[in-house]
């Protein structure tokens, strides 16, 4: 990508504060709503495709995980990379234009799979293309949204996040059980539609993030690798006594560990639990879907009320209570339940999660890093989670799989009651001090 682009008007005052325009995050969502289109219907079919190889629940796991092992290595890199692009067209767009397309093919052919080498080739293309623009995405809207209005503009990206979950779970009602080639097609298509639409409708050269980025001029080197680059960024954040910022991703890792888990192994759990088919498992995430999208916009309203830790610590609380009912109601109808009440709890969650790490940036300039930082936290805990729920399983037996889950949210709990209630900074961060 070309890094010369013409000099904007001119600085962005860092005490402006625009009022909150929902047009732009409601735009930028579908950026999100791209990549994660594929990821559930992923996520929800790939595993009963692994299973017609192999049986050991703790494979199954590590083989979901293989994609955001990819994630780990790939996202930071980008993030940084997109961090530094100038185009005309902004530094997050291209990468998104580039990268849906030849994913939504390599999407596509999954089903196509004959044989387990065949199949792992495909998940792990699929997933290193994949892997490329999904922080890419997440980075925008920080770009176009001050501070105060993050955990709103983040609300609608769960929302769009969660309809991804809904549409995937209605694909897998109505086309996997018929033809399971065609439903992997259709979550291909809309991610190629609403890059399409994003690129056309979002101005990313007008985003006052871009415009700052081509304003801020560091003439010193070595101060422009320590404020700009991940390898500075994590170097301070090693070295810095303070550890509230690392407890953050610790829980981060942890909780995204606990949802991954519950996501890619509910299928294999409905069918071998549940006596459900594929299809029919497939679905369990719908009114979970719907819970988020109820529950992400007031959750979010409440947390710049309450503060953002305190709701997320909450929502967590309310994901574990859930994670426990529905290991001991073991119906369907059961199952469904627990998962309607955690995922509304893991919306308390997700609404705020990524807002708090850029609040406890120690400065604009690692907005991009630390948004790369809590993607590699997402994206390990994805990877692993699965695994580690799948290894308890493997000695605890499938109808114990809601209280494994369980265990690992309430080690995520554990970790984040250590961020402390002001930012690294040492100055209470909007939205992120708690009410006393």
């Amino acid at each position: 990508m070309s890094r010369r682009a013409p000099v904007p008007p001119g600085p962005i005052s860092p005490t402006a504060t625009p009022a909150f325009n929902w047009r732009v995050p409601a735009l930028i969502s579908l950026a999100v709503f791209a990549q994660e289109s594929t990821w559930n219907f992923y996520d929800a079919q790939v595993p009963p495709l692994i299973q017609h190889y192999v049986s050991n629940a703790a494979l199954i796991g590590l083989l979901m995980g293989l994609d955001n092992l990819v994630g780990v290595f790939v996202q930071p890199w980008m993030g940084s990379r997109s961090d530094r692009t100038r185009t005309r067209w902004g530094r997050r767009i291209p990468y998104l234009v580039v990268g849906a397309p030849i994913a939504a093919v390599l999407f596509s052919l999954v089903p196509f799979a004959t044989s387990l080498p065949v199949l792992l080739l495909t998940m792990f293309s699929y997933g290193l293309v994949a892997n490329t623009y999904k922080p890419v995405a997440e980075a925008l809207m920080p770009d176009f949204v001050a501070a105060e209005h993050r955990s709103k503009a983040n609300a609608i990206t769960r929302i769009g996040t969660s309809l991804t979950i809904i549409v995937s779970a209605l694909v897998s009602l109505l086309f996997v059980d018929k033809n399971i080639k065609i439903a992997f097609a259709i979550p291909a298509t809309m991610m190629v539609v609403c890059v399409a639409v994003v690129a056309l409708t979002v101005k990313e050269r007008d985003s006052p993030g871009y415009r700052q980025a081509l304003a801020d001029r560091v003439d010193n080197k070595d101060e422009a690798d320590q404020l700009e680059s991940l390898r500075g960024v994590l170097k301070e954040l090693l070295r810095d006594p303070d550890r509230r910022r690392l407890w953050m991703i610790a829980g981060v890792f942890l909780m995204a560990g606990a949802w991954g888990a519950s996501r890619a192994l509910m299928t294999t759990y409905g069918i071998n639990v549940l006596g459900m088919t594929a299809g029919s498992a497939g679905g369990i995430a719908l009114p979970g879907g719907l819970a988020v999208i109820g529950a992400a916009l007031p959750l979010a309203l409440l947390s710049d009320r309450i503060g953002r830790l305190r709701v997320i610590r909450w929502g967590m609380v309310v994901f574990i209570v859930a994670m426990l009912l529905g290991a001991v109601i073991r119906t369907p109808a059961g199952v469904i339940a627990a998962t309607l009440l955690g995922s509304a709890g893991y919306a308390a969650y997700t609404v705020n999660a990524v807002v708090v790490m850029w609040d406890l940036a120690p400065s604009h300039r690692a907005i991009g890093a630390y948004t790369a930082l809590y993607g590699v936290a997402n994206a390990t805990g994805n990877s692993l989670g699965p695994t580690i729920v799948g290894s308890l399983v493997t000695f605890t037996g499938w109808p114990f799989f809601l209280l494994d889950v369980a265990v690992v949210a309430f080690i995520a709990f554990l970790a984040l009651t250590r961020v402390s209630r002001t930012s690294a900074v040492g100055v209470p961060a909007d939205g992120l001090a708690e009410s006393k």
